[in-house]
């Protein structure tokens, strides 16, 4: 089977057409710009890359650009669109409606549009390229995979806030957690890594990037995790402020005189590491910067470790103990001074790693030190191969 890895961005579209049997990649691209000039990166395995500028002026543009290069004579990979067998599309929010996977069909599409409250930013996007996809291949079936449905399993006492209950059953305010394909993936490369069932296993998975999460995975099952009601709790992350106290939110209106709209810009877009450094959201810059004497650059280095550190302690807390600490994403992947520096304080906790073995980029392997009683992972997430995955066993279910 080939499927085709949908994941829309407001202005961006980012896909992979997939083997999920094999987990092969045929090709893989990214769209941008789309709504002002568009362009298009192609890639395929073994060939050089092709960069592309398109008209899109919307993202049924964008689609229908991704399957000309797909099935381009010179650089496309599919002979014609009948070979795609399936879409599976990324969908940020699906509230408490879905706790798994599901084909997409128009009361599906009803739910996602109803959880856009929850999630402003990520669902109308994702709505966008499904509704792009559906018009250019109308009779190819199509399946949304949710960031939340991991996290389905976490309890009441651990996802509800103490607000007025009728606030979660009139206003579904609730904690929902989001990178959970990542943390699903990961945990499962874990089990097969570490040779044992996942049911026996206490993980924490540490999705580090721009954006950044922690989850504390039980048997195989989320029970807590750092992202909350939104994206924008938990830990500090690229521009986002992460966990800070409510009330900030009404000071800084009444001080600085700003709009609930303006105070939310803020915490999304120009908080966390940037907002701190005043350099930048990405840690490369921030690195390069500290190593060239920048404090404040520093300061939000050791700020982000500090509280990613006390995010691992808290979800081994909550499980009663914990086998094996996990770090994807792009910074979790990449960074071995960012990985040091979290776990430099955790050795009463067993986790302790070898600093040659940390010495590696993106590559899946055990960092432990050789007395560590806690195994620390580096586990490169593939959250397409999990869309992929979850697409075929629908589709199959299906026919």
């Amino acid at each position: 089977m080939k499927v085709l890895v949908i994941n829309a961005g407001s202005s961006s579209l980012k896909y992979q057409l997939m083997s999920p049997e094999s987990g092969d990649v045929f090709a893989k691209g990214l769209c941008e710009r789309i709504g002002i000039d568009g362009s298009l990166t192609h890639k395929v395995p073994g060939k050089e890359d092709k960069d592309l500028s398109v008209p899109m002026p919307t993202h049924a543009e964008a689609i229908e650009a991704v399957l000309a290069a797909l099935t381009n004579p010179e650089y496309g990979v599919i002979a014609s669109m009948d070979e795609i067998d399936a879409v599976g599309h990324r969908v940020v929010h699906g509230g408490e409606e879905f706790a798994s996977s599901v084909l997409i069909d128009d009361a599906v599409m009803a739910a996602i549009r109803a959880c856009i409250p929850l999630a402003p930013l990520h669902n109308p996007a994702n709505i966008t390229g499904i509704e792009a996809c559906r018009r250019v291949m109308p009779k190819v079936p199509m399946v949304a995979v949710f960031d939340t449905a991991f996290h389905q399993t976490i309890p009441p006492k651990a996802f509800l806030y103490a607000l007025p209950y009728e606030y979660y059953t009139e206003n579904h305010v609730r904690r929902y957690g989001f990178h959970g394909t990542s943390h699903f993936y990961v945990s499962r490369r874990a089990a097969e890594m570490l040779g044992r069932p996942i049911e026996e296993l206490k993980l924490v998975s540490c999705h580090l990037g721009n954006g950044s999460s922690i989850t504390a995975i039980d048997g195989g099952k989320s029970v807590d995790t750092s992202m909350g009601f939104t994206p924008l709790d938990g830990l500090p992350m690229g521009t986002r402020c992460g966990a800070i106290d409510p009330s900030i939110v009404e000071y800084l209106m009444e001080t600085r005189h700003m709009s609930a709209e303006e105070v939310n810009d803020v915490m999304n877009k120009k908080s966390g590491v940037l907002g701190i450094s005043g350099v930048s959201s990405d840690f490369r810059d921030l690195d390069k910067a500290a190593a060239e004497g920048n404090d404040r650059a520093q300061l939000a280095i050791d700020l982000f470790c500090y509280k990613v550190t006390e995010r691992i302690g808290s979800a081994a807390a909550c499980m009663g103990g914990v086998d094996a600490v996990l770090f994807t994403a792009g910074v979790g992947e990449n960074s071995a001074d960012l990985r040091a520096k979290i776990v430099e304080g955790l050795d009463f906790m067993g986790i302790k790693i070898d600093p040659a073995k940390n010495n590696v980029r993106g590559k899946e392997t055990d960092i432990s030190a050789a007395d560590a009683t806690v195994h620390t992972l580096i586990i490169p997430t593939n959250e397409e191969l999990v869309i992929a995955i979850d697409t075929q066993s629908i589709i199959d279910k299906k026919s």
